[in-house]
């Protein structure tokens, strides 16, 4: 298969499978972007392999039926460029070699903003999380962390969430001094709608020398799975996730989990013992899996190590 048939496989595969969809990945696994989709088409029969049976099979494509009248993948394509973006796959030279240490990397990336700058390996980059509903102490931290590693030529990765997301990549943006990108946000939905829309401005504030990302096709809407599938992309993509501030029970701690499993360094910026917000932190520190860090300096020392 010629890498543009590729590309546009892989296009409708974003859209076709949700990022968790083991019988898809394992369909793309053996047989390739191209054959896969034609099988999860009905274009090619579907014949069980390895320890896929029939019966998976046969109800991974009564799953893929409803979104198989969606498939325009070549408009997709012709949307982002639009878009003043464009659609990486593993062949790309801007392809991050970050996400090829996932077990379900992305099919392909879709992406807005300076492409030319590329997306920095994870030696260069920090991932900030943590609550959507962030203290004045989660805020402060995060700012003076986000601007300090920004001040070291440190990519700063987060979510574009409310809270510690928006936080991270303001201080990144302002304390911003080379031409590479100062933050890169990672999307639950589809970039032809920045989420949430009132992190519309921050969204193109980061464009104009970063990047936003999402592995799913414009329109796609954001989803409460798809945002703890993201978090993975966003662990992925940084040698070092760093939670500042977190609940018992947060998302952030998802991410956490993402850059344990694939040998990513975890840190957790300690709080009060009194506050709620600083639970998730401190569960992350007690139970061994995080590393105690109270500043920009700590965190580079830890992307280095």
């Amino acid at each position: 298969m010629n890498t543009t048939e590729d590309r546009i496989a892989r296009a409708a595969l974003t859209r076709l499978f949700e990022p968790g969809d083991i019988v898809g990945r394992a369909l793309v696994a053996k047989h390739g972007a191209g054959a896969a989709l034609k099988i999860a088409t009905g274009a090619q029969a579907a014949v069980p392999f390895w320890d896929v049976t029939a019966e998976e099979l046969a109800e991974g494509l009564r799953r893929w039926a409803p979104r198989i009248p969606d498939l325009h993948p070549e408009k997709d394509l012709a949307i982002i460029e639009r878009l003043g973006g464009g659609f990486l796959t593993p062949d790309d030279e801007h392809w991050p070699a970050g996400l090829n240490d996932l077990p379900d990397a992305p099919w392909g990336l879709w992406y807005r903003g300076n492409i030319e700058n590329g997306i920095p390996n994870p030696a260069q980059c920090v991932a900030l999380t943590g609550s959507r509903d962030s203290t004045s102490y989660g805020a402060a931290v995060t700012g003076d962390i986000a601007y300090g590693l920004a001040q070291r030529g440190i990519c700063v990765v987060s979510g574009l969430a409310y809270g510690i997301d928006a936080h991270a990549h303001r201080a990144a943006l302002a304390g911003h001094q080379g031409t590479e990108a100062a933050t890169i946000a990672v999307l639950a939905g589809g970039l032809d709608r920045d989420y949430p829309s009132g992190n519309a401005d921050l969204a193109a504030a980061i464009r104009a020398n970063g990047l936003t990302l999402s592995e799913l096709p414009p329109g796609s809407a954001p989803t409460r799975y798809r945002f703890l599938q993201r978090n993975r992309i966003i662990a992925a993509l940084a040698g070092v996730t760093c939670v500042v501030e977190a609940r018992w029970r947060s998302g952030a701690l998802n991410t956490a989990h993402h850059a344990e499993t694939i040998a990513r360094h975890v840190a957790a910026v300690p709080g009060s013992v009194h506050s709620a917000n600083s639970a998730g932190c401190h569960r992350l520190l007690k139970e061994g899996g995080a590393v105690l860090v109270t500043d920009a300096a700590e965190l580079t020392e830890l992307l280095a190590g």
